[in-house]
């Protein structure tokens, strides 16, 4: 699906590496259930598809996301109405967590609220200087409960907190310092940054990815022991894969994997 300039989502693959456009500049790309809908069925499609390495989710106009479209929700007040957003954004969210490749947030502009909990949900994000970051439900009255799932489990607890309690802006260095995003780079170079990571990791063994990534999230929520079973049942079934034999006698013998490049 690449779409046109009127779609919600655009699709532009290069190089193993397949980036999604939240295309409502419009709205500062508020998650509509249109939106989401749309992503769900994007990233659905990239999760079977092998020539994928690596995903980067990147917003249209002058902002990443300013979280759930409030016209939307005001516009169809009721407790059946607003279980099915939250469920359908829980599942978009859970969905990039689940996917076998990384999803590398590019973050410009401003960032709120479930916007902000897209950020703390991708594997990676870079953020250009300027962008800013917040979870603002609480200015109106909503606190961002399902955003703080997100966030509170890429920052700290009190830096978490002070953001849901305030909904103040943080700016990309605060964002950086707490573990909210990976680099902060000027806006003209954000791209370039953000092109250079994607394809170092589109370089690597997509199982040993697709393996790892898995078992990085099941341990987080397992104890210490439980944590390092899981995790050596993946090291075993990554070491009998041909292509990690073939990756290991590659480093011994000083030359490159055949898999690299394929």
């Amino acid at each position: 699906m690449e779409g046109d300039a009127h779609s919600l989502l655009l699709r532009h693959d290069e190089a193993g590496v397949a980036t999604l456009t939240l295309n409502r500049p419009e709205a500062r790309n508020a998650l509509s259930v249109a939106m989401m809908t749309a992503v769900e069925g994007s990233l659905d499609a990239i999760a079977n598809d092998k020539s994928v390495k690596a995903v980067v989710l990147a917003g249209s106009g002058p902002g990443f996301c300013a979280g759930h479209d409030l016209r939307e929700l005001r516009a169809n007040p009721g407790r059946q109405y607003y279980e099915a957003v939250f469920a359908q954004c829980s599942r978009m969210m859970t969905s990039i967590v689940k996917l076998p490749q990384p999803v590398i947030a590019r973050v410009h502009g401003i960032a709120t609220a479930a916007g902000c909990q897209l950020v703390a949900t991708c594997d990676l994000a870079v953020a250009s200087a300027e962008a800013r970051f917040a979870t603002s439900g609480i200015n109106v009255g909503l606190f961002c409960a399902t955003p703080a799932v997100a966030v509170s489990r890429a920052v700290g607890r009190k830096a978490a907190m002070a953001m849901l309690l305030t909904g103040d802006f943080i700016d990309a260095a605060e964002a950086r310092r707490i573990g909210l995003v990976n680099r902060v780079v000027p806006a003209a170079e954000l791209d370039e940054t953000v092109t250079a990571l994607a394809q170092r990791i589109a370089r690597q063994l997509p199982l040993a990815i697709a393996l790892g990534k898995a078992s990085f999230y099941r341990q987080l929520e397992l104890n210490l022991a439980e944590a390092y079973r899981d995790a050596s049942e993946a090291m075993v079934t990554n070491m009998l894969a041909r292509d990690t034999e073939e990756g290991i006698d590659a480093f011994l013998e000083k030359r490159e994997p055949p898999w690299r490049g394929r």
